[in-house]
């Protein structure tokens, strides 16, 4: 079964509404603020592809985080697949996190 464009965007919205109940243990914002998720591809059969990283390479949460993230989107319902790439380039700093993000950890 093919998905049309506003499927895929409902899909992407209860995709994004998971990855924020996705926190990184070091800091009380989910990763989806702190601009860890680069990007997120859907197909027109479901099939999903997450690009992210960590906040360091060496987290603590390095083996369970994107496992987390991978269980959890492929709970969404129509998501067919789920593949999910961990990139450290380029390496995430305080700028890539939401306006939200920084408010909550006082940086505004």
């Amino acid at each position: 079964m093919k998905f049309t464009d506003d499927q895929i965007a409902d899909i992407g919205e209860n995709i994004i509404r998971v990855l924020k109940t996705v926190y990184d243990p070091e800091i009380p914002v989910d990763i989806y603020e702190l601009g860890l998720v680069y990007d997120v591809q859907i197909s027109d059969d479901g099939d999903v592809k997450i690009i992210m990283t960590l906040t360091t390479p060496n987290c603590p949460v390095a083996e369970t985080l994107p496992q987390e993230v991978k269980d959890k989107v492929a709970e969404v319902e129509h998501v067919n697949s789920v593949d999910l790439e961990l990139t450290f380039e380029p390496s995430w700093n305080k700028d890539m996190m939401s306006e939200e993000a920084k408010f909550e950890l006082g940086m505004l």
